[in-house]
C-alpha cells in the first residue's frame, strides 16, 4: 500500500540548501515533486480538447479506437526517433540527429499520455502505477526472471 500526500506545504532540507516546498506529493518514502508532470497531462487534455478529442468522455467503443490511433502513431514516431540515429549498417552518408531524436522522444510522449487520458488515467495514477511495475520488474531482476508470470503485474 502506498500512503499518498498531496498539496502539502513543508520545510525540506536538501543537501546544503533549505527550502519551504509546496506542491509536493508524497509516496511511502518518496517525496516527488509532481507540478510538472501533473501539468503535462494537463496541457495534452487541452491540446487533445482543442483537436476534438475527449478523452474524459469515451464509450468503450471510442476507447478501443483511440487506443489504436495512439498506438499507431506512437509507432511511428518511433520510426521517426529510428531514423535520426545511422540504423542503415550498409550506408556510409547517415549521421546522429541527437536533436531531432529529442523532439521524437516529446511526441512519444505526448501520445503515451494521451493513452493514459483514455484509460482514465491521471498524472498520479501513472506514477503510482510505475512504482508498482518497476517493484516487478526489480523482483523479476532478482530472481532472474525464468519464467512469463503475466499474474505479478495483476495488482497494478
Amino acid at each position: 500500500m502506498i500512503n499518498v500526500i498531496t498539496r502539502s506545504s513543508f520545510d525540506v532540507t536538501v543537501g546544503d540548501k533549505s527550502n519551504t516546498l509546496q506542491d509536493w506529493h508524497i509516496y511511502g518514502n518518496f517525496k516527488i515533486y509532481m507540478d510538472k508532470l501533473d501539468e503535462l497531462f494537463r496541457m495534452q487534455q487541452s491540446l487533445n480538447l482543442r483537436i476534438g478529442v475527449n478523452t474524459s468522455a469515451m464509450s468503450d467503443d471510442e476507447k478501443a479506437k483511440w487506443i489504436l490511433n495512439y498506438c499507431r502513431a506512437i509507432g511511428q514516431e518511433l520510426a521517426e526517433l529510428t531514423d535520426s540515429v545511422p540504423w542503415k549498417w550498409w550506408a556510409k552518408y547517415q549521421s546522429f540527429d541527437e536533436q531531432n531524436a529529442r523532439v521524437e522522444v516529446v511526441d512519444i510522449v505526448h501520445f503515451v499520455i494521451s493513452l493514459a487520458q483514455v484509460l482514465g488515467m491521471s498524472a498520479d495514477d501513472v506514477f503510482k502505477a510505475y512504482l508498482e511495475k518497476n517493484k516487478v520488474n526489480l523482483h523479476r531482476q532478482e530472481t532472474g526472471y525464468l519464467t512469463k508470470d503475466q499474474s505479478d503485474s495483476r495488482h497494478i
